[in-house]
């Protein structure tokens, strides 16, 4: 094995991640003219976006998403960039009754928006939704930690929330589902209210959070996935450079602060931040087989994959405080294809919900215009989600029973026929090693308030892009593409304007 040290490769900006933030910000840069090289640690691009198959016992293979796939109507930066790039969208099937099975086990099917539960129950939860939708206003996504209710909101956990606000337990599960379960992916007690609060903000309202019909609306032909494999063409064509399979291991990317050094104890370090946050400066990542060196950096990798790299010198104190308190959440996507589309057949739209049960929610998530091929596929496809402590109770069975358990959860809102997938597969983003969870991060009880702030401020000549650290469209795709594009846009004022300096 070769120990010699990768020549450096010039570039004007170099993009660490190539998932939909990282290549939003680098297509932006190269349509501007700038030379960027993106390094990637996986073997393709997407990120969390992510195109797979799988077998079925004829070896028949099945297309699925992996990873993040929906399209909502406020997401409109993604919507254009899909319009941009010639990618055709098209909606989730809907057709039908839906189901709701309520706490003692009872099954009811259903039509509109509204659940099949007592009128008091029914209140409440309007009643909690009302009240999350003036708090949304009022917080807002930008910057909630800015608002005035921010410390009182960050440190009371959710579900202490509602229950301060209803004592009927069937409405709380009902309302956490759509943040805890649904968006964060933690218990509802695990995180503050302040956090639902953004989530619902993010997304426009509490009540567009709860409309699954809004928030789960539109899916790309092709997959999501094409979105970055689109990109990453795009900003080839233009003179881009990707390089995959590349861990980063180490950035070089400021002088230490000299005033800090402590000749006894320590060296000097950058523990007070450092003045020009943001502006062009020196940056080399080190990375297998690779090493770049550019004006600036865009970091386009969740929070909690901060820590993977070394940074020298090492990052300011806030920051690493900061990073300690962000943490990925934990779901398992379930995907089960079938020889038909037999809740189609039984007048059913395919949409399930339960709250507090082992699978929470179901789709129809059969797909059109899948590999290449025209319309609806032949084959049916369920998609359901296993949330936080469910989840972990699932990946501690053996293979057999987990597969057992799930679906049975799943019959009993579709009935038997539920059972017997010709193709079974349960996403398992948690293992992946450039991942580490589902959906995205969020902070600790109390976190967003104390440190929410920092999270879109540069460090030195390093950007920050992601859709965990989004306003609009948190979490979502359409997050990673407003991240990108604006870290994007800030590098081209600043490296304009030091050339300007420079001229002049």
């Amino acid at each position: 094995m070769s120990t010699a040290t990768p020549p450096t490769t010039e570039s004007d900006v170099v993009v660490i991640g190539a998932g939909p933030a990282g290549l939003t910000a680098a297509y932006t840069l190269a349509k501007a003219g700038k030379k960027v090289t993106v390094i990637e640690a996986r073997d393709r691009v997407g990120g969390r976006t992510w195109n797979g198959h799988i077998l079925d016992a004829e070896g028949g293979k099945h297309f699925i998403e992996i990873g993040g796939q929906w399209i909502s109507p406020d997401q409109t930066r993604l919507m254009a960039l899909t319009e941009e790039l010639d990618l055709e969208t098209f909606p989730r099937y809907r057709e039908g009754n839906s189901i709701y099975v309520s706490p003692d086990g009872t099954r009811h099917t259903y039509t509109g928006d509204r659940l099949p539960v007592t009128d008091h129950t029914l209140a409440e939860m309007e009643k909690l939704i009302g009240i999350m939708d003036e708090l949304a206003a009022e917080v807002g996504a930008e910057t909630p930690w800015a608002a005035a209710k921010a410390e009182e909101l960050d440190t009371i956990a959710f579900r202490t929330w509602l229950h301060q606000h209803s004592d009927d337990q069937e409405a709380i599960d009902n309302v956490s589902i759509y943040v805890a379960s649904g968006m964060l992916t933690k218990p509802s007690y695990a995180f503050s209210t302040l956090q639902a609060v953004l989530m619902a903000a993010s997304a426009g309202s509490f009540s567009n959070l709860v409309d699954e019909d809004f928030i789960l609306d539109r899916r790309v032909v092709g997959g999501m996935q094409h979105v970055s494999v689109t990109l990453a063409e795009k900003i080839r064509e233009l003179g881009g450079k990707i390089i995959l399979d590349s861990p980063v291991r180490q950035i070089d990317w400021h002088e230490a602060d000299a005033t800090t050094v402590d000749e006894i104890n320590t060296v000097a370090d950058v523990r007070n931040g450092v003045a020009d946050n943001g502006a062009a400066g020196s940056v080399t990542v080190h990375a297998e087989g690779a090493t770049i060196h550019a004006k600036n950096a865009v970091l386009a990798v969740p929070p909690n994959l901060y820590n993977r790299i070394s940074f020298v010198p090492p990052m300011p104190r806030d920051q690493h405080v900061a990073h300690q308190h962000i943490s990925m959440g934990l779901v398992i996507k379930v995907h089960a294809v079938y020889e038909t589309r037999f809740w189609r057949e039984d007048g059913l739209s395919g949409t399930a919900f339960g709250g507090g049960r082992l699978v929470q929610e179901i789709y129809d998530n059969t797909n059109y215009g899948a590999d290449g091929t025209e319309g609806e596929d032949a084959y049916g496809t369920l998609v359901g989600f296993v949330s936080d402590l469910y989840a972990e109770e699932m990946w501690a069975l053996p293979e057999a029973e987990r597969k057992e358990r799930i679906l049975s959860a799943m019959a009993d809102y579709l009935g038997p026929k539920t059972m017997e997938p010709v193709a079974f597969y349960l996403s398992d983003m948690a293992a992946e090693e450039w991942t580490r969870g589902a959906y995205a991060t969020s902070y600790d009880l109390g976190g967003l308030h104390r440190w929410g702030h920092l999270q879109n401020q540069p460090t030195g000549p390093i950007h920050y892009a992601c859709s965990d650290i989004a306003a609009e469209g948190y979490q979502h795709v359409d997050g990673a593409v407003r991240q990108g594009e604006a870290a994007a846009l800030a590098i081209l004022e600043v490296q304009g304007t030091a050339r300007e300096e420079q001229d002049a």
